[in-house]
């Protein structure tokens, strides 16, 4: 998504009357976010304080998406709006999963990792 932002902000603005530049600089701003959370996928189990980071972060991300166009900071389009929840609707979901999942997924993979005692 960041660098679809990044390479494609102008015909993406004109579709969604969302300014070009908001496009471009979140599409850049999403390039380093993508990088940490594929290491923090890679970690088993992924260290608690990073999911943390994630998932506040994602949080943010979705008020501030709903909070700037409801301010009349830009005047989307229909099909902005469209985009604009249907992104936010998202990245919410995603927050909630890998917050309830984030226990889980440690005890399963603690209980693959123990080793049966003699």
């Amino acid at each position: 998504m960041g660098l679809l932002l990044v390479l494609a902000a102008g015909p993406v603005a004109r579709l969604t009357q969302i300014p070009s530049g908001l496009l471009f600089w979140a599409g850049l701003l999403l390039l380093p976010v993508a990088a940490f959370m594929a290491l923090v996928a890679r970690a088993l189990p992924p260290p608690g304080w990073a999911v943390a980071v994630i998932v506040a972060a994602n949080l943010l991300w979705v008020a501030a998406s709903l909070i700037l166009p409801g301010a009349g900071v830009f005047a989307p389009s229909a099909l902005g709006w469209v985009c604009i929840l249907a992104q936010a609707a998202g990245v919410a979901l995603f927050s909630w999963l890998e917050w309830t999942a984030r226990p889980a997924a440690i005890a399963k993979i603690r209980r693959r990792t123990e080793r049966p005692r003699p």
